[in-house]
């Protein structure tokens, strides 16, 4: 066979699969790029994945020894479905919440819900009681499944708000309801009989937000299951680029290991509702442990791994430290932050029969967005990608929503049907953030001649250092580099003379020092040196973190700029 580039696979693969064949659609008045012939809805796609899980025999969700087939996953989650319905009211276009840790009955209750037009509210299992009591209100969720850590920070909500618990694992006999006794008690494991528009919502999926309350992105079934297909269709034009051997074997079923919370999209849309129709096996961790993690991939020969840069970071080591090469392992991606460029060649050296790869996605766009793998991310380790085809559009624009030349920093801009719907509740944010079926992602960056995407920083994330603009992420990356440093966190100090400086703080490795000379000397050469940080805060616990797991940089900076008052 001969290889194709990456465009002409595409454009054969969709002239030629009818699953991948793409029309033009009109939602809410706009009109988009959408595939023709997928599944309409999440329960829909659930069903239609059953031959490619071994017409619902294969195993498909292993946790701590337990599993379930894939008829037996779908059966739980049509019999959790009948008694939401049945004993709860629980009714199409009705928000149901889930709190809990990465348990089986997450995946379920997230099928069973959806299987009646129901809109799942995914709650993030690390909020505080007033935290839940925000997203509680502003969805309108009143009946939450949780386990017992979550059911002790509702217990103080319940009666102000009218909820209803079910209790799940630990959360048994805490609650109104017990999880295993809604599914002893279910009247059929059948799908329920429901009539679910494609443009129907699916889901409320709460942002990080780094200011005030976090934004509730609301999701439509149409969204997910397209971000799914564009995933989908990559291991199809794989093959067409890079021909396998003549006498190469069938590659193994795929296997997936979930390590990051499934209330955010980097674990529910590209690892368990793409696990479906790729045929893959889904396996959850209890908590994140890297040495555990290389015992899982090892013994379970799961080929794909997606976590924060972090955690790729911290597998790497562990196997080093192991001496495991995980030859199973075919992908070993990052998403939810950017991985240091340092990291690239070293994990690709750990890991010889892995792909690694980068992503970038965002709530608001179901997590599909840019991304790339292999030789191509090796050698532009600091590159975000390309744009995911089919169904995606792309443009930079500048401050003043015009379009801006390739090389040119702008903001990205979106659009495609896995775009939000809306933020909930909020007109004015959504006004803002989605313009004509484009969506002002904030993110800045630039695109090359070739497609290539590099992501800059975050729009509200440059340091005006004297009228120059300096990249949060750009000195980051440099502070990567330094064998001492960790993690690392630029931010903006106040400055007389020149408006803002560059700040910095960094966690040290263990058994390390640095100084700030010491940093700047080996900054020189790798950063201009007006991006050079001129203050440093070193420390040896790791950097203050959000929600979501990511670095809180307004929280370190202003505790940075706190000490340094102290000081002075």
């Amino acid at each position: 066979m001969t290889a194709m580039t990456p465009e002409e696979a595409v454009r054969h693969v969709v002239a030629t699969d009818p699953t991948f064949a793409v029309e033009e659609v009109e939602i809410r008045g706009v009109t988009f790029k959408a595939f023709r012939n997928i599944p309409g809805t999440v329960p829909a796609l659930m069903a239609a994945s059953r031959a490619k899980q071994g017409d619902g025999a294969l195993d498909y969700l292993s946790y701590e020894g337990e599993s379930l087939t894939f008829d037996e996953f779908r059966g739980h989650a049509h019999r959790i479905a009948h008694a939401l319905r049945d004993d709860l009211g629980v009714r199409q276009g009705d928000r149901v919440a889930i709190a809990m840790r990465n348990y089986p009955e997450l995946l379920t209750a997230i099928m069973a819900i959806s299987s009646l037009g129901a809109t799942v509210v995914f709650l993030n299992a690390w909020w505080t009681t007033e935290e839940l009591d925000y997203a509680l209100r502003d969805s309108g969720a009143r009946i939450v499944f949780a386990d017992r850590p979550r059911i002790d920070r509702l217990s103080p909500l319940k009666d102000g708000l009218g909820l209803t618990l079910i209790g799940c694992r630990d959360g048994e006999g805490q609650g109104d309801h017990d999880y295993r006794a809604l599914y002893d008690a279910a009247a059929s494991d059948a799908p329920p009989d429901v009539a679910i528009d494609t443009d129907d919502d699916f889901a409320v999926m709460y942002s990080s937000g780094t200011t005030g309350h976090p934004k509730g992105v609301v999701q439509t079934h149409r969204g997910a299951v397209n971000a799914v297909f564009s995933w989908l269709m990559q291991s199809v034009v794989a093959p067409l680029v890079t021909p396998p051997e003549p006498d190469a074997p069938e590659p193994p079923r795929p296997s997936v290991l979930v390590v990051t919370p499934l209330f955010h999209v980097t674990a529910t849309h590209p690892v368990f509702l793409l696990s479906m129709p790729a045929g893959a096996k889904v396996t959850l961790m209890y908590r994140w442990d890297a040495a555990e993690a290389v015992r899982l991939i090892r013994d379970g020969n799961i080929t794909r791994f997606l976590g924060v840069p972090t955690q790729s970071a911290e597998l790497s080591e562990a196997a080093r430290r192991m001496g495991e090469t995980l030859p199973s392992l075919d992908y070993i991606g990052a998403g939810g932050a950017k991985r240091p460029a340092a990291q690239v060649a070293a994990i690709a050296e750990t890991f010889p029969d892995a792909g690694v790869a980068t992503g970038w996605g965002m709530t608001e766009t179901q997590a599909l967005g840019i991304g790339m793998i292999g030789d191509d991310y090796k050698a532009r380790p600091d590159c975000a990608g390309k744009l995911h085809p089919p169904v995606q559009e792309l443009r930079f624009l500048d401050d003043a929503g015009k379009d801006v030349p390739p090389g040119t920093l702008g903001e990205i801009t979106v659009k495609s049907p896995a775009n939000m719907r809306c933020y909930l509740n909020m007109p004015e944010a959504t006004a803002e953030t989605m313009q004509d079926g484009w969506l002002r992602t904030g993110d800045l960056g630039v695109i090359d001649e070739d497609g290539y995407v590099t992501i800059l920083d975050r729009k509200k994330n440059i340091i005006i250092r004297g009228g120059e603009n300096i990249a949060c992420l750009d000195v980051e990356g440099a502070l990567h580099r330094l064998p001492q440093v960790a993690e690392a966190c630029a931010f903006s100090v106040p400055d007389e003379r020149l408006g803002e400086i560059v700040g910095a703080v960094v966690q040290l490795r263990p058994d390390t020092s640095l100084t700030r000379d010491e940093m700047a000397r080996a900054l020189e050469g790798h950063l201009a040196s007006f991006k050079i940080p001129a203050l440093l805060w070193c420390q040896q616990e790791p950097l203050t973190r959000g929600a979501t797991d990511k670095i809180d940089r307004r929280a370190l900076r202003a505790a940075c700029l706190k000490q340094m008052e102290e000081t002075a």
